[in-house]
């Protein structure tokens, strides 16, 4: 007996052993299967959270485009409309050099002497026979009474001649 006694309990046990063997299997595999699907469940999860931060950060970012491309058209139109007006005012201080100077240089014509004496006497018409009148060095007169003075120089009158022009000096720069 002593050498049978002992195999003899665990030849009892083996089918035991057995069943607890492929029941501990089975839990494996189930605790495996179930990791794996946690695992699955995680991995979806997370790519679904990527794609809505992929796809909000897709849009802010052409919400930023948009913005900053509103921002650069607006910069440009107004370098474009300061270029514009730059362009168009040195025109009009140009046409208003040339009118001065076309202006004065009527002092050297034959016809001086008349300007005068009719720019002398719509000043005097104007300010009355008290009025001090007197030839102005660039040409043309000036006219003054105690509290009012008419300015009649070439170049005054040549640029009330250009202001005088209004909305119609625009013609000189449009299309």
């Amino acid at each position: 007996m002593t050498a049978t006694t002992p195999r003899a309990p665990a030849a009892a046990l083996a089918p035991v052993r057995a069943g607890l063997l492929a029941r501990a299997h089975a839990d494996a595999d189930a605790a495996l299967a179930e990791a794996d699907a946690d695992a699955d469940s995680a991995l979806a999860e997370a790519r679904q959270q990527a794609a809505a931060i992929l796809a909000d950060a897709r849009a802010r970012g052409e919400r930023d485009a948009a913005v900053a491309e509103a921002r650069e058209r607006a910069r440009a139109r107004r370098e474009a409309r300061s270029t514009v007006l730059g362009a168009q005012r040195a025109a009009y201080e140009e046409l208003r050099r040339r009118g001065e100077a076309a202006a004065r240089a009527l002092r050297t014509g034959p016809g001086y002497p008349a300007l005068v004496a009719s720019l002398s006497a719509r000043a005097r018409a104007e300010l009355g026979p008290a009025a001090v009148i007197r030839e102005h060095p660039d040409g043309g007169v000036v006219a003054e009474i105690p509290g009012r003075r008419l300015d009649a120089t070439l170049a005054a009158l040549a640029d009330r001649a250009l202001d005088g022009l209004g909305p119609d000096v625009q013609g000189l720069w449009a299309p």
